[in-house]
């Protein structure tokens, strides 16, 4: 698995999904709907699946000693690895959103605890539809990304639209940190728990499903 993961990064990593990292730099924007800058996250994903299809990734790993099984687990820890990158760069950024002498978030959830906790379980949604799907046809790439993006916009509308409508979300969520810290350590949690179980269930559906696949 370690010389998986060690081709993942030396090959397969496409050079969007290192300019995706630097629009962590996008929660600074005043009155920004940050679930977006998460998005582009699963777009680089999109783009770096892209790429291992016309390179054509997929025949070139099973020629080597390896299953499909672990071919599957390796591509989906790569992209669990870029996505918590991803969170690892937006939180200096959200510290100094939290500094800077600019209003609230007004279209949404602001740069705090809650929308890392929101934004983990957005992911791991997105990683459950996208690689089973992916994995069933390695060639429709594209379709699977249709199913990923469709599930992730919906994600974005139903949080942004809970946190105008429901007092919890409106009147403690969206906050500054530190205020109402445990309710949103509850809710970073609660998505960091939400994240790992989604891949494991994207890796068991995908892993089986890609077993199935005749190549």
């Amino acid at each position: 698995m370690k010389q998986l993961l060690k081709k993942e990064f030396r090959l397969a990593m496409h050079p969007t999904n290192y300019l995706f990292l630097l629009l962590s730099a996008m929660l600074v924007i005043p009155n920004y709907p940050y679930y977006v800058i998460f998005f582009y996250t699963a777009l680089g994903l999109f783009f770096l699946c892209l790429n291992a299809r016309e390179t054509h990734d997929i025949p070139y790993t099973m020629v080597l000693p390896v299953r499909k099984r672990e071919l599957v687990k390796a591509r989906i820890l790569f992209a669990v690895a870029i996505e918590l990158s991803q969170f690892v760069v937006a939180i200096p950024f959200a510290i100094l959103r939290q500094n800077l002498n600019i209003p609230g978030n007004q279209v949404g959830m602001d740069a705090n605890l809650a929308l890392f906790g929101l934004s983990l379980l957005m992911m791991g949604l997105f990683n459950l539809t996208f690689f089973p799907v992916f994995y069933g046809n390695p060639n429709q790439v594209g379709k699977a990304f249709i199913g990923g993006s469709t599930v992730v916009f919906f994600y974005i509308v139903v949080a942004e639209a809970m946190d105008h409508a429901v007092p919890f979300f409106r009147d403690q969520l969206d906050t500054p940190d530190p205020q109402f810290f445990m309710p949103k350590l509850f809710i970073v949690i609660g998505g960091a728990i939400g994240f790992a179980l989604c891949n494991m269930l994207a890796y068991k559906l995908s892993a089986a499903r890609f077993e199935k696949l005749d190549l």
